[in-house]
C-alpha cells in the first residue's frame, strides 16, 4: 500500500507563524491538537455536528473536523487559546476550559480573558466544558455579526452547537452578558437553585 502523501503546510496560528508537514487528509482539527498541541479545539462527532472543534478561519467561524490543514495553509486560524488576551479580553479572572494560563507564549496570550469567556464564567454557562470552547468560539461570532443580538439570534447561531450537560438556557445568558444584554432576572440570588430565566 502507498504511503499517503504528505504536504507543507504553513499558517498563521494565534498570531504565530506555524509550519508543519503533514499527511494532505489532515483534518485541521488533527492538525491543531497532534501537531501544534492546541487541545482546546476538542473532536467531537468528526461529523460536522456537534461543533466542539470550532475555530474562527480568517476571522470566520467554521467546523475544523470538515477542513482539511492543507485548505488552511496560507490562512488565519484563532482558536480558543487565542482569544485570551486577545483586544477586547479586559477582565481577569478564573479560566475557561481552554484559556490559556497566564504567560502562555504566542499560541495563547493568556491571563486575561475574552468578554465572551467572561460572561460564560460569570453566567455558569458550562458543566463537563466539553463543548465551552466550540460554543464560545460561535458566540464571539455572533457577536461580530450583530453585536445586539435578541435570544432568539442567539438560540438560532448555536443551532450548530451541542451540549449534552447544561440545557442551553445560560449559555444564552452568556450570549446576551457578553453582548451588554444582560437578561433581566439572570444572576439569581446567592444559593438559589435552577438556572437563569428571562423574563418575557
Amino acid at each position: 500500500m502507498p504511503a499517503a502523501r504528505e504536504v507543507p503546510v504553513q499558517l498563521t496560528v494565534n498570531g504565530a507563524a506555524r509550519a508543519a508537514t503533514v499527511p494532505a487528509r489532515t483534518l485541521l482539527v488533527h492538525f491543531l491538537r497532534d501537531h501544534l498541541g492546541l487541545t482546546g479545539t476538542h473532536v467531537g462527532c468528526d461529523t460536522t455536528q456537534c461543533g466542539a472543534c470550532t475555530v474562527a478561519l480568517d476571522g470566520v467561524a467554521v467546523k475544523s473536523c470538515t477542513v482539511l490543514a492543507a485548505q488552511a495553509d496560507g490562512h488565519e486560524v484563532t482558536t480558543i487559546e487565542g482569544l485570551a488576551g486577545a483586544p477586547g479580553a479586559s477582565q481577569p479572572g478564573a479560566s475557561l476550559p481552554g484559556a490559556s494560563p497566564p504567560g502562555a507564549g504566542a499560541d495563547g496570550a493568556g491571563g486575561a480573558l475574552h468578554p465572551v469567556q467572561a460572561a460564560f464564567r460569570d453566567e455558569h454557562a458550562l458543566q463537563c466544558g466539553y463543548c465551552t470552547p466550540g460554543m464560545v468560539m460561535a458566540v464571539r461570532q455572533l457577536l461580530e455579526d450583530h453585536p445586539d443580538p435578541t435570544e432568539e439570534q442567539v438560540r438560532h447561531a448555536l443551532a450548530g452547537n451541542i451540549c449534552r450537560c447544561t440545557g442551553y438556557q445560560n449559555i444564552v445568558a452568556a450570549a446576551l452578558r457578553a453582548a451588554g444584554a444582560e437578561p433581566a432576572g439572570s444572576r439569581p440570588a446567592d444559593g438559589a437553585p435552577g438556572t437563569t430565566e428571562r423574563e418575557g
